[in-house]
């Protein structure tokens, strides 16, 4: 399987910036997708940003300011965060889906990071 550890996060005043690190390990050559998710409270987690074989896609709502990256070789996906906004205050939490098998056979799998908080406020 794999694990995923995340890292960054904190306070930042509005119209600053964060990065968020989330680092993989075990079954990484299983990996598809890896991606940053958000949950503010008494919302539903939606999506923020994700990174696959077609590239990088964001929510409307970070487009233009969060940038996400893949860094194969250390097997993390990062979010840096630009030009925040009090309502993008959240718990973020690192996504990973894959697959492995065979052509007769495939399996997939979806983990998720523990999440680490991002406070938005002056």
């Amino acid at each position: 399987q794999v694990q995923l550890v995340e890292s960054g996060g904190g306070l930042v005043q509005p119209g600053g910036s964060l990065s968020l690190s989330c680092a993989a390990s075990g079954r990484t050559s299983t990996i598809d997708v890896m991606g940053w998710y958000r949950q503010a409270p008494g919302k539903e987690r939606e999506w923020v940003a994700i990174f696959s074989s077609s590239g990088a896609d964001y929510a409307e709502s970070v487009k233009g300011r969060f940038t996400i990256s893949r860094d194969y070789a250390k097997n993390t996906v990062n979010l840096q965060m630009t030009s925040l906004k009090p309502e993008d205050t959240a718990a973020y939490y690192c996504n990973v889906r894959g697959s492995y098998g065979t052509v007769e056979r495939v399996y997939k799998y979806e983990v998720w990071g523990q999440g680490t908080q991002v406070t938005v406020s002056s």
